[in-house]
């Protein structure tokens, strides 16, 4: 059975308790069957091991409730006790162990046990309370909490220093004195630019700088956003393929890296960057460029297999991810534990946890177009809702004055009837099975009926030019219902149709593209433009129009002129299932304006013909849908191409293939049910979207959301995250920002809050935080300016045996904590000493491999044969393309997170695969060498590797290194030394 991954055993055990059963009963329990049971079933039935069939044996609770089959024991009655036919091998399905029979003695000292009435003191541990663990707590009103008094002078100027000066003074330590003015600025620079000083700047700052003046400035700059979204990113485990077996690159999905970082930049407030990356187009619909947020809900992995095979289990497992994401980044919260069951550490139920998957159960991960210009965005949302208009036949859009004018300047540019040709058919077949005939102009489809099936006819074309192919559905008494389909109801579904042309001499086909198509009648959800969307999911139908003929028209995307001897195959599938095949049809062409071509419905056909006072209201909305139709789609193809985000919407190219998504529409939420014990096969109630029941100052359902949109719903949840009451919000992002400043947060899990996370060293400070972020409107660079500029922050990183003694760890921050460059750190603070540091912001990841044939559509990666000469300068590591399922081996070996997973912090170690890669990757090799062409002396790498002057013993030595093996390899060994790697 699934459990949750983070339980351990230690914290499952059960605790005696007063039962009614007597002393004597109890004391016969532990002495004799307590034994028995741990020795013999808590392997596969307990909390600790296993919970097969979802049977529990570790506790009273787990045997009352049992598993699959039910209760395992009938109190008295041993005879009809599940776990007595099990242990006595009543038969080949009632066999327990299954290994080996129990001994007799032991069998019977179960049954006398149920025979006692199966007295048992054992209770699972409670879980806590929503109000009795710290993170839960409601935060101080605003100016409710003060710092403590300054126990130093030094210590009064930032209320930071009040706090972690008066948890020292407690153990009697005081803070460390200030770091030199070089460590500084290099130490504030990694912190809030991931890159190095210059020389320049740090003998500036030595002699007569400004620190606060330095703050502002570096926070000011746009190094800022791109060093803090890393962060970002990795807590979300962002990267731009899909992982999983199946790991396709998503072309688009730097947009978001890019929102990103400009919304650090622009210091944008907490809680709006909160909603917009769970709701923009909810809650900003008039910015449509905010839809590059939404990358947030695309950001993690994608089975593409179980997309494709497992539906249920995908919907159930990709929304896993979001929650876990989710709540994880926003509130440090485990709510994804509740999968199974009850959180076992934290006050987290599973109708919890699945209301937070019915917030999500409306939107798929794909390329989603937006405008990213306002005009432009309300132009394509005026012709679209024109359309809309069109399809639905609203008489109150349709019909006024303002739309009669386009409907009437649209009829006088009508010219005659456009002229269509039959196409001569050289050969027709069916794939599947269909028996295909030909009488006359018409392929007829009889025989056997599959279930799906793809009709492939090649033909001459009688002319010059094609600008248009129209297909004409026939009805006829053979067919069910008269047709013009061969399902039982009359109907047919054209899911895709594609045409090829194949010219005199030449080895491959041209495949045609359509711009667009229309048909005189379109069944509800099943349109004629379905039919060239590239989704063999969608398709053409004519429900209930049946008994009628039909036709449709697929205009060229570019009119074809035909050579003699040219040959077209139009190949159409019928891919929907249960028979929806064409009965009867005929093709033909025509090279006239395809203005002119579309197909028009015969209502709007015979009004044409009627003077303008004489037509019915019927003929009028029919024409007007018509006419309107065609013309918002004409004006909606002049406005610029939409671009692209990879992220997740109601309406998304779900990529199946690299570059190629498949337009998909989820028309309404899917239904979530909570699972028991978490098994996609044992769904339960329907669940409502909703949020933590725990955080008792907030509603935890969505009642009126969760009947609207689904965007409400994502809406409310982003509303819940971002409330000021919300106590779990402004705490994780407080003490986010302050791991990423010390390397350790005040509460070391800084994704997890609850009981299993840490408990925070300074949890005043953390409040005082989490409250001073809330009321400076969420700003993170006023929180940035207040921790750097802190005493604690500005101390040495030097030790100290006596506070040593004391802090072994320094949780209390006696000193600063030594950090080492993080990957793309190190990569980029090498860039920067070899003047190889391309600062251009923004736009497409930068492809740092060779890519060679794929492996289940994996194309296969060679960093090794990039060529690092390739381009005179390289752009920031965040700016690299990271591939989710095939990382790069040298920041893989630098600690790089595999974002397969979610990353709240890296991970550190040392080993000699990393002395080896730091001195042998290609990357070092290359940019030691271009730092070598640029310097004479030994004295010139220190001062651009090490940001100082070389001490005469280094000179000498250097200098002699150098002359022996070159200033490229001085170079390698400064760039790997630790006063390069570290940072004090």
């Amino acid at each position: 059975m699934l459990i949750c991954r983070v339980l351990q055993a230690s914290l499952v055990c059960v605790i005696a308790s007063v039962t009614s059963a007597g002393a004597q009963d109890v004391a016969f329990f532990e002495a004799k069957v307590l034994p028995v049971l741990k020795a013999r079933c808590y392997e596969c039935h307990s909390h600790e091991k296993k919970m097969k069939g979802g049977l529990t044996l570790d506790s009273k609770p787990g045997w009352e409730e049992g598993g699959e089959n039910g209760p395992a024991i009938m109190v008295g009655k041993p005879e009809e006790s599940l776990i007595i036919k099990m242990v006595r091998w009543t038969g080949k399905d009632h066999q327990m162990p299954p290994k080996e029979k129990l001994p007799a003695a032991e069998i019977a000292v179960l049954e006398e046990w149920v025979k006692r009435g199966a007295p048992d003191p054992r209770v699972l541990v409670t879980r806590p309370t929503s109000t009795d663990w710290w993170s839960l707590k409601p935060l101080p009103r605003k100016g409710a909490l003060q710092a403590p008094k300054a126990v130093e002078n030094r210590l009064s100027l930032n209320p930071i220093d009040a706090f972690i000066g008066a948890r020292l003074a407690e153990r009697k330590i005081t803070l460390s004195a200030e770091a030199d003015r070089r460590t500084l600025i290099r130490r504030v620079m990694f912190d809030l630019h991931g890159l190095p000083p210059t020389l320049a700047e740090v003998e500036a700052f030595a002699r007569e700088g400004d620190y606060e003046a330095l703050v502002d400035r570096l926070l000011a700059s746009p190094r800022y956003g791109e060093r803090w979204a890393r962060h970002w990113l990795d807590t979300i485990h962002f990267a731009e393929t899909h992982g999983c077996g199946h790991d396709l690159p998503r072309d688009h999905a730097w947009r978001y890296r890019d929102y990103v970082i400009e919304s650090l930049n622009n210091d944008k407030p907490w809680p709006r960057f909160v909603r917009e990356q769970l709701a923009a187009d909810r809650l900003f619909p008039e910015e449509p460029q905010l839809i590059t947020a939404l990358g947030f809900l695309g950001a993690g992995v994608f089975d593409h297999s179980a997309y494709q095979t497992a539906p249920t289990n995908f919907d159930y497992l990709d929304r896993d991810d979001l929650v876990t994401q989710t709540m994880a980044a926003f509130t440090s919260t485990t709510a994804n534990c509740a999968r199974c069951h009850a959180h076992k550490f934290d006050p987290i139920t599973q109708e919890d946890y699945y209301a937070l998957q019915s917030v999500f159960a409306g939107i798929i991960e794909g390329d989603v177009a937006f405008d990213e210009s306002v005009s432009v965005s309300q132009q394509r949302k005026r012709w679209q809702s024109l359309i809309t208009a069109a399809d639905a036949q609203d008489k109150a859009v349709l019909l006024t004055p303002e739309n009669a004018a386009l409907v009437a300047a649209w009829e006088k540019l009508q010219g005659p009837p456009v002229k269509w040709t039959t196409l001569s058919y050289e050969s027709f077949i069916s794939t599947e099975g269909s028996a295909l005939s030909r009488s006359g102009d018409v392929i007829i489809s009889g025989g056997g009926k599959p279930d799906k099936d793809t009709y492939v006819i090649t033909t001459a074309v009688p002319l010059g030019k094609v600008t248009a192919l129209q297909i004409d559905t026939l009805a006829d008494k053979s067919l069910p219902m008269n047709g013009p389909g061969r399902q039982d109801n009359g109907n047919l579904t054209l899911s895709e149709i594609e045409a090829q042309l194949f010219e005199p001499g030449t080895a491959q086909p041209v495949k045609l593209k359509f711009s667009r198509a229309t048909a005189d009648f379109d069944q509800q959800g099943w349109t004629s433009s379905m039919a060239m969307d590239g989704n063999p999911a969608t398709g053409w139908g004519i429900h209930p129009a049946v008994g009628q003929s039909h036709h449709a028209v697929f205009e060229l995307a570019q009119p074809l002129t035909l050579k003699l001897g040219a040959k077209l195959t139009i190949s159409l599938r019928q891919l929907s299932g249960k028979s929806h095949l064409i009965g009867r049809f005929k093709l033909s062409a025509t090279g006239e304006s395809a203005a002119h071509a579309a197909a028009m419905p015969v209502l709007a056909s015979e009004s044409l013909a009627i003077p303008v006072e004489k037509r019915s209201v019927p003929q009028r909305l029919a024409l007007a849908a018509h006419a309107l139709r065609i013309h918002a789609n004409e004006e909606a193809d002049k406005l610029p191409a939409p671009s692209l985000v990879y992220a997740a919407g109601k309406k998304a190219g779900v990529l199946l293939a690299v570059s190629k998504g498949t337009p998909t529409t989820i028309a309404k939420p899917k239904v979530v049910q909570l699972l028991k014990r978490g098994e996609f096969g044992k769904p339960m109630a329907e669940v409502p979207s909703g949020s933590l029941s725990a955080v008792a100052a907030l509603p935890a359902r969505f009642t009126a959301a969760h009947g609207g949109d689904e965007s409400e719903r994502r809406a409310a949840l982003a509303d819940w995250i971002a409330d000021d009451k919300n106590p779990l919000t402004w705490r994780s992002i407080a003490n986010r920002v302050w791991h990423y400043h010390f390397g350790r947060g005040i509460c070391d899990t800084p994704s997890d809050f609850g009981r299993m996370g840490g408990v925070p060293s300074h949890p005043e400070l953390l409040d005082w935080l989490a409250c001073e972020l809330r009321d400076s409107g969420g700003s993170l660079k006023h929180l940035h300016r207040l921790i750097v500029t802190s005493a604690a922050y500005r101390q040495s990183s030097e030790h100290r045996d006596d506070a040593a003694k004391l802090d072994g760890d320094n949780r209390l921050l006696w000193r600063m904590n030594r950090l080492r460059l993080d990957a793309d750190s190190y990569r980029d603070f090498v860039l920067a000493a070899a003047d190889k540091l391309d600062l251009t912001v923004g736009g497409p990841s930068e492809r740092q491999f060779i890519t060679g044939p794929p492996v289940q559509l994996t194309p296969t990666l060679d960093y090794a044969a990039y060529d690092w000469s390739a381009l005179p300068k390289h752009r920031r590591s965040i700016y690299r393309f990271v591939w989710r399922g095939v990382p790069d081996p040298f920041m893989d070996t630098l600690d790089f997170p595999d974002l397969g997973l979610l990353a709240p912090s890296r991970s550190f170690s040392a080993s000699s695969l990393q002395s080896l890669a730091l001195y042998n990757n290609s990357f070092v090799l290359h940019f030691s060498s271009e730092l070598a062409k640029q310097i004479t002396t030994p004295a010139d790498a220190i001062r651009r590797i090490l940001l100082r002057e070389p001490t005469a013993d280094e000179l000498r030595d250097f200098t002699t290194y150098a002359q022996k093996n070159g200033l490229a390899a001085l170079c390698r060994v400064l760039i790997n030394s630790n006063e390069f790697l570290f940072v004090n």
